[in-house]
């Protein structure tokens, strides 16, 4: 199947050079030619870094590009001959056009070509020039979107897939210049909030005028007004008028019969978009049965309990970074979270989601809210297979399990801006997500122990140890909002300012769940251990308040220093209520399980002072602080609520944090950074309460109130590279963690029924070191892009196994590249490959050290042929191999799809599609933890066909006046 791929590989760029083949348009010659010239204003002084376009003269499409240099000259090179249209475009001057023709000589000096100084009278001239595809101002690219032609229907996803120096993989995540994107806008308005992929997936391409490619400022700094330094690349789609003065949208139906004894496939979705210069609305929906999960990132992580929607526009100030403040480990599984799994194409799920966003936007007043609704039924039959190592020998846990799980998620934010004047602004946040599901978990595990090496060679056969039959019941309801009140003033001294937030949280959580378990110990020497059965209710309450406040003043004390500030308050109140209840065979209750059961009261205190000093000046951020930080743990647990004696934990942790950072925005679109800080774990309260949770009877934890905080000291360097007039770009950067008192989980394996007992404990000394590498560049320009990356990852792990410290070594590494051909109007395909290979080394028991490999090779083709007919085809092949365990799974997932633009209009689409045309799909992982590795196979949906119908609703057509520029 490899070599199917690679020879497929071969033919696409074959097809590819002979596309290239043919000469220009309008050739004349068959001889190649040098352009060269220089751009100077009106009084011949040169114009340094002006853009340089080669455009085709029949549809204004890019052929070259560049920029000039330091005097203005410019040379393009091994030019086929033809015409063409030469376009220079400059900041204040107003475009150079000249027709460029081949005379037959080797090189065609033009000379100082003069560009026109922009005034008023010239304003007033309608010039009529061929459209730039893109046009470069210092560190912004902005394209001209009808520059890049994609099908009719086209999302803005497969808009970005064309735009010279813009990645985008098969996730859908952006890369622009070699960055990640971490924001993409509608003329300047946030899209469902901040997952770019909500805008770039659901937009149409044809709505969009114009795509900028830019480096946005941190919130901090257009808060203080004082740049520090940090840029967060961002995407901003302009749209065209027509789409402003009218709704436009999408929808698409689509069916396909049954197959391998599964039900018809089914799928429908759609959006709509009106906006204005003021208004944004946009509503989007979508129901299937093909593992479309509809189940966003930012449900996913509110359904696990991280709240991560309270980051409240920075509200938690210190050190120009922003976030939270302060970080808990593990609070979210005190509510028996059902066991969800956002990642797509797991099993089988019908799904449904919908939403609508609004945003309204003047120079004083910003409104922005939306509403998101998702459900997710999803099943998965999954085989796993995990040896766990010790110090004398292994054993090996083989287990099959069948799960489903229902999630249906709410979510609502809003965001109220006002600017009371030029120097007080006021806003307001909030957020609330509820939810609820339920699931349904049967589990069978057999625990082996792995046969040891024989005197005479080979080993002796494993033996069967423990057998456990589960069954998990669960029901959950979870509640939570945050408000935030944010009040920013900016001082007539330009520099000084002042920011102060007040935050309310509160997160509730019920959940209920019915534990069956049937454990079978074959080498139990007393009858009465053989066999154990639990049969459980298990409920929690659970109710968290957390008060939050924040202040920050800055006060420039020099032209280039600045002096920042900041507090922070804390408080917050937990109290869960964890009851176990015995059951009888019957299913009647005979008993309350005080040893499991727990209740507790915990309050948090924080405070945080901090100061910085910071050097700003011509694009130079160095910035040294220190902080205090002072945390208090106060809180009472016991069995039940009535319990008429309570244990205490009443702690007190106090930590001095650094932070010291350097940021260089240099000329040439060179970037620069580094730093170091120091991140504090609180340990959570359920690793604090010494009370046992048996939810997996063969993996049972407990807590250890004499937990300490790690501490978690980050260092870090990069740099940052582009090339606007090559498309060039590097990025790099060096990262390193060292951990003190680092919060692990210590186990002791039972010698004879092999039940795992886990307990956190502190230990120093853990460490991960790594590296990422991208480097991108033009093959041909506007035809072919390259890009290579890698990422090196060297981590040392400790964990105490049986009052034995074992190390564990990860190095892995990953190369991978990219091509993008885009030769044709008619044919486009992007490849992609990416090699990993991972060697984990035990220290308690080097004769389990292991290479793992886990290899992508993946590619997507898009053919138009005549009649508005396209055809797309793409092909990913996965390999997963492990020589230790004989582990080798080969995975080609082959997905084709042929389709008709329908009308004059071309509103109508009519779709055929294949997917998984090889009926191999099945997911797979494997991975080495710290003394474990373990491999898993979920049964997933695989070949199936579908027939769809897709209508674009536009908005009203405008006869627009087309200005030349």
């Amino acid at each position: 199947m490899k070599n199917l791929f690679l020879l497929a590989v071969l033919c696409l760029l074959a097809t590819v050079l002979y596309a290239q083949n043919p000469a220009s348009p309008g050739a004349s010659t068959s001889g190649r030619f040098t352009l060269q010239g220089r751009a100077v204003d009106t009084a011949s002084a040169p114009l340094p870094s002006s853009t340089i376009m080669l455009l085709n003269p029949k549809d204004s499409s890019l052929v070259n590009f560049g920029r000039a240099d330091e005097k203005g000259a410019f040379t393009f090179k091994n030019l086929k001959a033809g015409n063409y249209i030469l376009k220079i475009s400059f900041v204040g001057f107003l475009p150079y056009n000249q027709v460029i023709k081949p005379t037959g000589e080797a090189v065609i000096d033009l000379g100082a070509l003069k560009l026109k100084p922009i005034t008023k009278e010239l304003l007033e001239v309608v010039v009529r020039t061929a459209k730039a595809p893109l046009t470069i101002k210092g560190d912004t690219i902005e394209y001209n979107a009808s520059s890049f032609k994609v099908p009719p229907g086209s999302t803005v996803e497969d808009l970005l897939r064309k735009l010279p120096g813009v990645q985008v993989d098969q996730d859908g995540n952006i890369r622009a210049q070699g960055q990640e994107v971490k924001k993409v806008t509608v003329d300047g308005k946030s899209f469902f909030g901040s997952d770019p992929k909500l805008a770039t997936k659901n937009l149409q391409a044809e709505a969009i005028t114009k795509v900028q490619v830019y480096n946005d400022k941190t919130e901090q700094a257009k808060l203080t007004g004082v740049d520090d330094g940090k840029k967060e690349k961002t995407v901003n789609l302009e749209l065209k008028e027509e789409f402003k003065k009218g709704g436009f949208g999408k929808i698409t139906a689509a069916a396909g019969p049954a197959s391998n004894n599964l039900p018809a496939r089914t799928e429908v979705k759609g959006n709509y978009n009106k906006f204005d210069s003021k208004q944004q609305f946009s509503v989007i929906g979508l129901g299937n049965n093909t593992n479309q999960q509809g189940l966003s990132f930012n449900d996913y992580q509110d359904f696990r309990g991280s709240n991560s929607f309270n980051w409240n526009d920075n509200a938690d100030f210190g050190f120009s970074s922003g976030g939270r403040f302060i970080y808990f480990g593990g609070d979210d599984d005190e509510s028996l979270g059902i066991p969800v799994d956002g990642r797509a194409g797991r099993g089988f799920s019908n799904n449904a989601a919908g939403g609508a966003n609004y945003n309204y936007d003047t120079k004083k007043t910003k409104v922005s809210a939306n509403y998101y609704y998702s459900q997710t039924r999803l099943g998965l039959d999954a085989i796993r297979n995990r040896q766990n190592f010790l110090e004398t020998g292994s054993f090996r846990t083989d287990e099959t399990s069948n799960q489903v799980n229902f999630n249906a998620n709410h979510r609502l934010s809003f965001r109220f801006e006002k600017a009371i004047d030029s120097l007080n602004t006021i806003i307001f946040i909030h957020s609330s997500r509820l939810n609820n599901g339920n699931s349904s978990l049967r589990t069978t595990q057999e625990l082996n122990r792995v046969g040891q090496a024989l005197p005479s060679g080979g080993n002796a056969p494993d033996t069967l140890s423990t057998r456990n039959q589960t069954q998990n019941l669960n029901d959950l309801q979870q509640f939570g909002s945050a408000n935030t009140l944010l009040y920013r003033l900016k001082f007539k001294k330009k520099g000084r300012s002042f920011a102060a937030s007040a935050t309310y949280q509160i997160n509730k959580n019920d959940a209920d769940r019915r534990l069956d378990a049937n454990n079978q110990f074959f080498e139990a020497t007393n009858v009465n251990d053989q066999i154990r059965v639990i049969r459980q209710n298990q409920g929690t309450n659970s109710l968290r308040n957390e008060y939050k406040a924040s202040l920050l003043y800055v006060e420039p004390f020099a032209k280039k220093y600045f002096w920042e500030s900041f507090y922070n308050f804390s408080l917050r109140y937990d109290e869960v209520d964890y009851d176990v209840l015995n059951r009888g065979d019957a299913g009647q209750i005979i008993s309350r399980n005080d040893s499991l059961s727990r209740y507790y009261k915990n309050n948090y205190l924080f405070n945080r002072l901090g100061s910085s000093v910071r050097y700003s000046f011509k694009g130079l951020n160095i910035s040294a602080g220190l902080a205090g930080q002072q945390f208090t743990i106060d809180g009472e647990y016991a069995s039940d609520q009535t319990s008429p004696v309570f244990n205490r934990i009443n702690r007190t942790f106090t930590t001095v944090i650094p932070n010291v950072s350097l940021n260089y925005d240099m000329k040439n679109n060179k970037y620069l950074y580094s730093g170091y800080d120091v991140n504090v774990r609180i340990p959570s309260s359920r690793d604090l309460q010494p009370i046992i949770n048996n939810t997996n009877p063969l993996f049972i934890n407990e807590g250890n109130p004499d937990l300490l905080p790690e501490l978690q000291h980050n260092i870090n360097a990069g740099f940052s590279y582009f090339n606007p007039g090559s498309f060039t770009n590097f990025f790099g950067n060096l990262y390193g963690t060292y951990y003190v008192n680092q919060i692990v989980y210590n186990q002791t394996v039972d010698p004879q029924t092999l039940i795992t007992r886990t307990k956190p404990g502190n230990i120093t000394g853990g460490r991960n070191i790594g590296s990422y590498l991208s480097f991108g560049f033009p093959l041909k320009k506007t035809k072919a892009t390259l890009n290579l990356n890698s990422q090196l990852n060297f981590g040392k792990n400790l964990t105490i196994i049986d009052q034995i410290e074992n190390q564990t070594y990860n190095e892995n590494v990953n190369v991978g590249a990219r091509l993008d051909l885009t030769p044709t109007e008619w044919f486009t395909f992007y490849g992609n490959a990416n090699v990993g290979v991972s060697n984990t080394r035990y220290s308690i028991n080097s004769g389990q050290n292991q290479t793992i490999v886990n290899n992508n090779f993946g590619g997507d083709m898009n053919i138009k042929l005549p009649h508005d007919v396209y055809i797309n085809s793409s092909l990913n092949y996965r390999v997963f191999k492990n020589d230790r365990f004989g582990f080798d799974q080969r995975i080609p997932i082959l997905n084709t799809s042929i389709y008709h633009i329908l009308g004059k209009a071309k509103k109508a689409e009519i779709r055929l599609s294949a997917v998984d045309l090889l009926n191999r799909n099945v997911n797979v992982t494997q991975y080495a933890g710290q003394n474990y590795t373990q491999n898993e196979s979920v049964r997933t949906l695989a070949r199936y066909f579908l027939l769809s119908f897709s209508y674009n609703m536009r908005g009203v057509k405008a006869n627009m006046r087309r200005n030349g520029y």
